[in-house]
């Protein structure tokens, strides 16, 4: 990996910021344009990506495909479909006090937006965000997770060039890069990781009021009620808790069930006696813990 200087960083945003002020991310072209480029950049260097996410994580293609290329480009077919109705003002009812004027609701481009990646979906949860954020008419900067380095290399090395450097950029790095970003004003940041950390994005963004979407995991039950297949579920169950080696923010950590699965689950193990036998004297009719 090839860590960006953290004395050009503050250049980077200022470039980002004049691209954005010149009306360069607003027409709808731009946007789907690279939209489009970023889809065939995805499609026909999927191997590489590939490549990079078994050097990092030691994925197989399959998964790759499956959890971080597929998606991608799945979320790109998704905003191409919907951007001209995305940018389209809607109207909107005016009080009485103003009658007999009009009103529309207008969306518009927030501006600069800063997207920090994890190291558990590195090209996912890099490019997931800077399609939202394209598709918004913004400038973003992308930080890879270092702790993903092949991945963050490719991102670095491919997405600039192919989309457009006046208002896309990759900061390659760690913590003194990652520090000297937050130190900057954007007008939004998107963060993923753990919550330590999502404190200290909070706090920078604070600085300059920023508002920031902050994707921080937590615990993830699973609901089974009684339309389904037990022995289906516990499948699906499991392949959802060990799919990327259980580093998904989603992956199933407890069961709630009704009372009728709880019993057809049988005896409690002694090894989950006190919480098993809590669940089942407390079940109902509808819900009861696992």
């Amino acid at each position: 990996m090839s860590e960006t200087q953290v004395d050009r960083i503050p250049g980077i945003v200022a470039g980002l910021r004049h691209g954005f002020e010149r009306g360069i991310t607003r027409p709808e072209a731009w946007r789907r344009e690279l939209l489009q480029r970023l889809r065939a950049l995805l499609l026909e260097r999927g191997a590489d990506f590939e490549r990079a996410l078994h050097d990092d994580l030691g994925k197989s293609g399959t998964e790759a495909q499956l959890t971080e290329i597929g998606f991608l480009v799945a979320e790109i077919d998704h905003a191409l479909g919907h951007l001209r109705a995305w940018m389209r003002p809607r109207r909107a009812a005016a009080p009485l006090a103003v009658q007999p004027a009009s009103a529309r609701v207008v969306p518009e481009p927030l501006g600069v937006a800063l997207v920090i990646a994890p190291w558990n979906y590195p090209l996912m949860l890099a490019l997931s965000p800077v399609i939202g954020a394209i598709a918004a008419g913004n400038a973003v900067v992308v930080k890879p997770s270092e702790l993903a380095p092949a991945t963050s290399r490719l991102i670095a090395s491919t997405v600039p060039d192919i989309l457009d450097r006046r208002a896309v950029a990759v900061v390659e790095g760690g913590v003194p890069q990652t520090t000297a970003l937050l130190e900057q004003r954007f007008d939004h940041i998107f963060y993923t990781g753990n919550g330590r950390v999502g404190r200290i994005v909070s706090r920078a963004a604070a600085e300059h009021l920023t508002p920031v979407t902050l994707e921080l995991g937590g615990k993830s039950p699973v609901y089974v009620d009684g339309t389904v297949d037990l022995a289906e579920s516990a499948k699906r169950i499991a392949w959802g808790k060990f799919m990327n080696a259980g580093q998904t923010c989603v992956a199933p950590d407890y069961v709630l069930g009704t009372a009728p699965v709880l019993r057809a689950l049988g005896p409690c193990s002694p090894k989950r006696s006190t919480t098993c036998t809590a669940a089942r004297r407390t079940a109902t009719p509808t819900t009861a813990a696992s």
